[in-house]
Order: structure tokens, then sequence, then C-alpha cells
């Protein structure tokens, strides 16, 4: 599946017919197959390739080292969890997977757990803010446009997010000594938060279930982040954006020994927004899907779903 690709500077940069045609857009590509793909976005080449090149970096170290950065009790929301902890909704097995979580530089101003330092990686704590703040704000961009398109004030979701609880993921799926045809390295899920940024992986893998029920492929390059909805736009707009279930599949067998690495930015809003449907997307003919519900309350109840709480 190839996505539609809209360009972040049309909204933020164009003129006023510029900006509806990226809205109209963004808002068709959200309420069809919830996935988009997004250029303009302000990060080079060079940044992705630093970024990528220290997380890697970190995941290479050994286990010991790995795991001092590991705080049981940060419900895997910030620092390192180790291979075969998080699962996915509903599975049993474990997802094929190690990750290292950060929050907002600012947490502990917004009062929420602080992040855990890797000062024994070089560069990697001052590459990811940089990559964390930009990330940052290209969410907010982009929620800007959702609130146009759902006619809401532009600045709908700005305090939400302004006090909000983002998480820059870094995830390493190690190579498999045995080719594998066919398996599952992270089970079909939906996200947990409003919508998703993902910098084009080290590896093919990412599928979405389509409106036919097929696992389609998708295909961007590398220059373009990957955006989808999460659970709580879907809860807000009662189904109206949808969160599109995806997954992450073996690659060939002669590629099955080869690490994939990926490094998602969920976008998150501060913990007491409201989650409760909006009015106006309660109608007849979609009735209410969902029952009232903060979002920190809502986090927490996916965090135990998936293993982390």
């Amino acid at each position: 599946m190839n996505l539609q690709t809209l360009n972040l500077q049309a909204f933020v940069q164009g003129d006023e017919a510029s900006r509806k045609t990226f809205v109209h857009d963004l808002g068709h590509a959200f309420e069809s197959i919830g996935f988009a793909a997004i250029e303009g976005h302000g990060f080079t080449n060079e940044e992705r390739d630093a970024l990528q090149s220290i997380v890697k970096a970190f995941f290479e170290q050994d286990r010991d080292n790995k795991m001092r950065s590991f705080k049981p009790d940060a419900k895997g929301q910030r620092g390192y969890t180790p291979f075969g902890v998080e699962h996915a909704k509903g599975e049993s097995q474990p997802d094929l997977k190690e990750f290292y979580q950060w929050g907002p530089m600012n947490a502990a101003d917004r009062g929420l757990i602080e992040n855990v330092l890797v000062p024994h990686v070089t560069g990697l704590d001052s590459t990811v803010k940089g990559a964390y703040e930009k990330l940052e704000a290209i969410g907010q961009a982009l929620m800007r446009a959702i609130s146009i398109h759902l006619n809401l004030p532009e600045n709908f979701f700005d305090a939400h997010l302004d006090q909000g609880h983002s998480i820059f993921r870094a995830i390493h799926y190690p190579g498999q000594e045995k080719p594998v045809m066919e398996g599952i390295r992270a089970a079909a899920h939906e996200d947990i938060n409003l919508i998703t940024l993902l910098m084009g992986a080290s590896a093919e893998g990412l599928e979405l279930l389509n409106k036919e029920g097929q696992w389609m492929p998708i295909h961007v390059t590398s220059e373009v982040l990957v955006i989808n909805v999460g659970d709580m736009l879907q809860r807000l707009t009662n189904n109206l954006l949808r969160s599109t279930t995806h997954r992450v599949v073996n690659p060939p067998a002669e590629k099955c020994h080869l690490p994939r690495f990926s490094m998602p930015f969920f976008v998150h809003p501060a913990e007491n927004m409201s989650l409760n449907c909006l009015d106006f997307c309660v109608t007849e003919a979609r009735p209410k899907a969902f029952s009232d519900i903060t979002a920190g309350a809502y986090l927490h109840e996916r965090l135990v779903e998936i293993g982390l709480a």
C-alpha cells in the first residue's frame, strides 16, 4: 500500500488555500485508512541517521549495561524494557522486541516521571532531546490540522499537549538465528495515544489491516514520517477517525538474521484530559461507542492489558 504523502509546510507556512487542502487531505486519510505519510517535517537525512546510529549503539550494549537503565516501577514508560516483556492486547505471547522510552524533556515541570538518562552512551541523551522536541512540535501542528478538520478551534488540543505525556520509543527487534518464513515480530495492535509519528524503520515489516480484512505492507520512502490515528483520538471522535490495526511481520528468510530498529513518537495529551466522545460525533447513525474516561485512566488501563503495569 502506498500511503498518501502530504507536505506539512503547506499547513505550517502555506496560504489559506494550501492549509485548507492539507486539512482536507489529512482528514480524508484518517477517516478512510487511519494512516498517511508526511514530508516537509524538518528532519534531515543526516539527523535521522545520527539518531538511528546512537539508538543502535544503546541496543548493542551487553545485557548488564542495558539493565542499568531498567526501572521496574516506571511501567515501561521510562528507560529500558527488556526483550519479551510487552505483548499486544489480548495476546499471551510477547512481542519479539526490547525498547527504551523517553518522555517530555521537562517531565519534572509537568509533574511526570523523569527520564532515565544514559550518560555511558556518548551523545544519546542530547541526540534524543533534539529529536523529541522536533517531533513534539510536529505532533502539535498535526493536531491543530485535525482540530480544524473536526470544526473545533485550531488550538483545541494545545493546552493538553503543552502539559502532555508524549513518548519517544526506540525499538530493537533482534535478528533471528534460524530463518523464519512466517511469523510476527509485533502482534496486531492499535496504538494507545492520539496520533503516532513513525520514522522509517531500518527494515521492512510494517503492515496495516485494510477495510477488506487484508494485511497490506506499507511502502514509503525513508524521508517521510508515517502518521496514524491512535485509540485516544478514536474514542474522542466516537469512531469518526479510526485507529487502524497494524503489526510487524518477519522479513524473508534470507533477512531474518538482520535486526530491525524502529523509532515511533506517541503523541499523548495531559493525563487529566477528557476522552469523552465529542457531542457532535455522537449521532443516530453513530451511537456513542465508548464510556467516559480520562487520558490518564485510559493509559493505565491499556498498560495493564499489554503487560507493562
